[in-house]
């Protein structure tokens, strides 16, 4: 399961200790996850949201070193550091695939 924001992520705004790859329209990715009994899964999901819009942002915990490995491996580029709303930090990520 995973949510996908269209119209982005008004957290995406700032972007501390880096910088996003552009500044095109986006699709924003939240609550990914799986019974991880499928292999690829991620990869198709993210195949599948690429078609929506090819200029993906996504975040993890700082901790979340299994994401953080899927998320390279699926070329996605790490960009700096956000904070949400609450305050938390994450780790900015993002995919720009073919237009």
């Amino acid at each position: 399961m995973f949510v996908l924001l269209r119209e982005g992520d008004s957290d995406y705004d700032r972007i501390f200790d880096g910088q996003w790859l552009n500044d095109a329209p986006y699709v924003a990715m939240h609550r990914l996850a799986s019974a991880g009994n499928v292999a690829g899964l991620t990869g198709t999901i993210f195949n599948w949201c690429e078609k929506i819009n090819p200029n993906i942002r996504i975040d993890t915990h700082r901790d979340n070193r299994v994401m953080q490995h899927v998320l390279a491996k699926n070329r996605f580029t790490y960009c700096g550091l956000i904070y949400l709303k609450n305050g938390a930090e994450r780790l900015a990520y993002q995919r720009v695939g073919k237009e």
